[in-house]
């Protein structure tokens, strides 16, 4: 009996043998099992190690200095800018300030028409001297009336006298009547005598006490004089102030800014003409989530970045963390303890002071935006000096 002739079994991945088609154009070759290649293998193997590599150096860098800085890009540049404003109204004779340019402290910005202003002050010196001829007047007065008050004495002591002596003649004329040596005629002289000295006296007497009245209604004549002549120079002062203000001068060195002003305009008092920002007066106010705040204290160092110069960061300083959140200072504070309440994170202004040498170089200009990182493991010792004070 004859065995079948034994077959290999055909692979799973062999094609069958390829038929021509039907039109007589070849068939194509059949398509051949995906390899793994090497190549890939070795790609990912490296992308990993790449990755690892990546995430190793950023948990250290996290666990050594990241978990220390707290960051914000609500942060801006701010300064203490003066609003250049009149004291006193009238019409602008002359505005040497020019826009964006550099003044110095004392600088001439704008000059007001002081005509009437220079009146003032003349008629308020009118016055003042007016017065003192007044107070000199009412001195040479009080020292004429001192001299009627010794006049009045100098009377009242010839009254004294005179009414002494009629008394005298009167008792001496009075026993002589009774002894029949003097007649009546003689008597009732003596007695007219005697009681028209007393009257006299009485006269010198109110004559003295009158003057030394005029002299003291005087003295208070002058004194009110002196007092008016205070508030006419109080007055004289006022209009020098006024002539003073009429010519506007920088208070410090800056830059002039917000220009609204020109020669011929009618200003009020308080009117905004310009705006000066200083040379060296800027900072950075970095509004923090109340979430950081807890690591964040006065001397520690901050990096700032600006928005305009990112490449170049500047390192400032902490230097204070306002009292309350920004929305408490608002014009409208929320009211949280009325209708549906939303729990939102608030934020607190914290002051970076900013080195003078970067202020120098102009970057930092009111307005512009910051991002803050504060490294919380700065500053240690000023923040143990400062908790010791």
């Amino acid at each position: 009996m004859t065995s079948a002739p034994k077959t290999e079994p055909v692979r799973a991945f062999e094609a069958a043998p390829s038929e021509p088609r039907p039109d007589g154009t070849p068939a194509e070759a059949p398509a051949q099992p995906p390899k793994t290649s090497g190549r890939r293998r070795t790609i990912l193997v490296g992308a990993l190690a790449v990755a690892l590599a990546g995430a190793a150096v950023w948990g250290y860098h996290y666990w050594t200095v990241g978990r220390f800085q707290v960051s914000t890009d609500n942060a801006y540049v701010g300064a203490d800018i003066s609003i250049i404003a009149p004291k006193v109204s009238g019409y602008i004779a002359s505005v040497p300030l020019v826009a964006n340019s550099h003044v110095n402290a004392g600088d001439l910005l704008v000059k007001l028409d002081d005509r009437d202003y220079r009146v003032a002050v003349q008629q308020a010196k009118a016055k003042v001297d007016t017065q003192d001829t007044t107070i000199v007047r009412l001195g040479k007065q009080v020292e004429a009336q001192l001299a009627s008050i010794e006049q009045a004495q100098a009377q009242l002591q010839s009254a004294i006298a005179d009414e002494a002596r009629t008394a005298a003649d009167f008792t001496r004329t009075s026993k002589l009547a009774t002894n029949a040596f003097a007649s009546q005629q003689s008597l009732d002289t003596a007695r007219a005598d005697r009681d028209k000295a007393i009257a006299a006296t009485a006269s010198a007497r109110a004559a003295v006490s009158s003057a030394q009245a005029n002299l003291e209604v005087l003295k208070a004549e002058k004194a009110e004089a002196e007092s008016t002549r205070k508030e006419l120079v109080a007055a004289l002062e006022k209009a020098q102030l006024d002539l003073d203000a009429t010519e506007l001068r920088a208070p410090y060195s800056g830059i002039i800014g917000n220009k609204a002003v020109e020669v011929g305009d009618y200003v009020t008092a308080g009117k905004r003409l310009a705006a000066l920002v200083p040379d060296n007066g800027s900072y950075v106010d970095a509004n923090f989530k109340e979430t950081q705040l807890r690591g964040i204290k006065p001397g520690q160092k901050v990096e700032l970045t600006l928005d305009t110069d990112p490449d170049h960061p500047v390192i400032g300083t902490v230097d204070s963390i306002a009292p309350a959140a920004g929305q408490v200072f608002s014009l409208l504070p929320p009211e949280n303890a009325t209708g549906n309440f939303t729990k939102i994170v608030q934020r607190v202004p914290v002051r970076v002071r900013v080195p003078t040498a970067e202020l120098e170089r102009g970057h930092f200009r009111p307005g512009l935006s910051v991002i803050a990182t504060v490294d919380t493991r700065s500053g240690a010792e000023t923040s143990r000096t400062a908790e010791a004070r």
